[in-house]
């Protein structure tokens, strides 16, 4: 196959999970962040079947299908139940505004770009670009975490940071099949736990908004 095509379907599926990754940041509704999480998930199904194709390694299908039922589908359901039931607030508020979140991400972007490319110069072309934008992702994924106030929200960018390590791996040659797997289980159980986690605090606060809790505890921001 044409490398040109190679490197040009990889990096366009790998730089679309970074645009959505912004959208997830912009997103201020809770079903629109939802939706962008399993778009997320779907996109990040197709890089990993793409990469598997050209590396020519079968087990990273199960890595994809893993990303595709898992968190395109069943976790994005999950969530959206959840958030019914415990009649959370649909609104998502961000620390410093939208504006000022989108900006930091467009520099830790930047700031990927630079290292990642500068400590890999010696690997192959299309895994070092492919590891600066899943690092892009990463790191994406970590400011939603910190600038996000409701629990949902934080757990959604936990998962979709989780989501650049697996762009990662995938581009860096694949990992063993006993890794991907114990991966999966590991994000299942955490969902799980996470799951009970929001219902607890639900029931005894009446709130997930993590400002209100620190306010209760008396440590306003």
């Amino acid at each position: 196959m044409d490398q040109r095509l190679i490197f040009d379907v990889a990096h366009f599926l790998a730089g679309g999970l970074v645009l959505i990754s912004f959208l997830l940041l912009y997103q201020d509704r809770m079903f629109g962040l939802l939706n962008m999480f399993a778009l997320h998930a779907f996109v990040l199904s197709l890089s990993v079947s793409w990469q598997a194709f050209v590396q020519n390694a079968p087990h990273l299908y199960i890595t994809a299908a893993i990303a595709l039922v898992l968190k395109a589908i069943i976790i994005p359901i999950l969530l959206r139940r959840v958030v019914i039931r415990l009649d959370i607030h649909r609104e998502i508020e961000a620390v410093g505004g939208i504006g000022l979140t989108m900006l930091f991400g467009i520099g830790l972007v930047a700031l990927s770009m630079v290292v990642m490319l500068h400590v890999t110069v010696g690997a192959d072309r299309l895994a070092r670009e492919d590891l600066a934008l899943a690092l892009s992702v990463v790191l994406l994924g970590f400011l939603m975490m910190v600038t996000r106030r409701n629990a949902v929200s934080q757990v959604i960018g936990f998962m979709s940071l989780e989501n650049g390590l697996i762009l990662a791996a995938a581009g860096a040659k694949g990992m063993p099949l006993v890794v991907e797997m114990s991966v999966a289980f590991s994000v299942l159980v955490a969902f799980l736990v996470i799951g009970i986690f929001l219902f607890r605090i639900r029931e005894r606060f009446d709130t997930v908004d993590m400002h209100a809790l620190d306010r209760f505890r008396g440590e306003h921001l």
